[in-house]
């Protein structure tokens, strides 16, 4: 997205326009503070605003965040930034931590992308107005801003969650930004310190529209059994990293334009990765307006689009799990597979501890690919060629951990998911769809969406004829399935039930 012009901004400003929250951000020179549009602050003078497309930008150019609009809370848009897939990429690699840490540079991170170094700061600077290492930076305050207001966790847990070296670093960071140190910008009327039972509740913002119903229905439909819970408006799931286990609790506040979360894990340094994997799981970070304004051009497609504002692709928790859960849709219904994926869980999945204080249908975990991958056999009643595809993704998951993050190109990541015995144009494309978050990904082949896209042509089509008919929905073909999967009166039973 191209910056409008300032008078443009300036007007978002005024109006307080909830449209421009999260792309566009003001720094007021008298007060050397950044804002989001919405800001309900006294509107300052036009001569004094300069407006920035990122957060960072604004931040990298000495501005410091408002304590009453809260930069943190603005919805983000890491996923949608179709102007420039390799931005795009970044800033979800970033948002897992590529630049957190020792040994973690912008050159490996361009690296991993398929691009020089120079190239990536010159794309950073073009589209977000900041370099990589001034987004990660300000991610990191964002939100350890979040968990000191939201949240009753200590200062060192703060640190060590939003990805600090030191509490000494977070400290000074804190103190050059904002004047004083983070304590002091914690809200007094909290409640006491948070518990094993209450877990860590943070609010994460969307850009509305938002379609919930649908959302939840189709995470019903796949929930697996020991793993996942829908009931009453409420999704629930248990979570593994790197050997500790918790929950996760997500509700929709519509009012607030934001879903709920609540965590219960013992590991603070994990809260960005499962914050970041509730953004990826529930969409969060799509413009959804600007998506169905774009899809809407096709005049066939239009009025599908029309019904259901605010549609969601939705991703996968885990890259190996939504694999693993593909392979076992191969060829049979959704119903099937989530059987199949209960069989696998309570095979071979871990327990949860019996005081973890989580909902009674959250039992087990989700086995990692490590563990299958040093199983002699499954155990699933399946035909060979696909639990010999299991065994080789678990295998190809097991000796590479960036098998399921953006790379490079779509072209690249598909051609690299076939390599992987068993995983056909149709699988690798699902995967890419809900596990890496390729909004251009399509699998064509899939009898839902050449059901749904024959009920809005009024004429059959076949994979080829609908890869030609969906070039007009670049670069957000995974939106354009998710309205011929919607549109498809089967769309439960055909989603997953198709041929690799």
């Amino acid at each position: 997205m191209e910056l409008p012009d300032k008078e443009t901004c300036y007007r978002a400003l005024e109006s307080r326009d909830p449209r421009f929250d999260g792309l566009i951000y003001v720094g007021v020179r008298s007060t050397g503070i950044y804002c989001r549009p919405v800001c309900p602050a006294r509107t300052a003078k036009y001569v004094n605003c300069t407006f920035y497309g990122s957060a960072a930008a604004a931040q990298e150019a000495g501005y410091r965040p408002c304590l009453r609009c809260r930069p943190e809370t603005a919805p983000e848009f890491a996923s949608w930034r179709g102007t420039s897939n390799t931005v795009s990429r970044a800033l979800a690699l970033i948002a897992e931590g590529a630049l957190d840490g020792e040994g973690k540079s912008v050159d490996a991170l361009a690296e991993r992308l398929g691009v020089g170094e120079r190239q990536l700061r010159r794309l950073f600077l073009q589209h977000l107005g900041a370099s990589p290492i001034a987004v990660a930076q300000t991610r990191r305050v964002l939100f350890a801003k979040h968990l000191i207001h939201e949240t009753r966790m200590s200062m060192t847990e703060v640190a060590l969650a939003a990805g600090f070296s030191s509490l000494r670093r977070f400290n000074e960071v804190f103190r050059d930004l904002f004047h004083r140190p983070p304590s002091a910008l914690r809200r007094r009327s909290l409640a006491s310190r948070r518990s094993a039972e209450t877990g860590i509740a943070l609010r994460l913002r969307y850009r509305p529209p938002y379609d919930w119903e649908s959302m939840l229905s189709f995470l019903e439909a796949r929930a697996i059994p020991g793993v996942e819970v829908v009931e009453k408006g409420c999704y629930r799931r248990t979570v593994e990293i790197d050997g500790s286990v918790g929950s996760v609790t997500v509700t929709h506040l519509p009012q607030r334009q934001s879903l709920s979360v609540t965590i219960h894990f013992p590991m603070v340094q994990s809260l960005p990765a499962i914050v970041n994997r509730v953004r990826r799981l529930f969409d969060l970070g799509a413009d959804i307006e600007t998506i169905d304004e774009h899809l809407s051009h096709d005049l066939q497609l239009a009025p599908y689009v029309a019904l259901r504002p605010g549609l969601r692709a939705p991703g996968g928790w885990d890259g190996f799990e939504l694999a693993v859960r593909a392979i076992l849709g191969q060829q049979i219904s959704v119903a099937a597979a989530r059987r199949l994926a209960g069989q696998l869980v309570a095979l071979h999945g871990g327990p949860l501890p019996e005081n973890s204080g989580s909902h009674s249908g959250l039992t087990r975990t989700f086995p990692s690919a490590k563990r299958l991958a040093a199983l002699a056999s499954i155990g699933l009643g399946m035909p060979t060629a696909r639990l010999n595809a299991l065994r080789a993704l678990a295998r190809a998951a097991a000796d590479d951990p960036n098998l399921f993050r953006p790379f490079a190109t779509i072209e690249e990541a598909i051609t690299r998911l076939r390599t992987i015995p068993g995983i056909g144009e149709w699988t690798a494309q699902y995967i890419a769809l809900r596990a890496i978050r390729e909004m251009d990904a399509f699998p064509a082949s899939d009898i839902g969406l050449l059901r749904g896209v024959a009920k809005v042509d009024g004429a059959p089509a076949t994979p080829t004829s609908l890869l030609r008919r969906a070039e007009s929905w670049r670069p957000w073909r995974a939106y354009a399935a998710q309205h011929l999967w919607a549109a498809n009166a089967t769309q439960v039973r055909s989603v997953e039930g198709t041929h690799a």
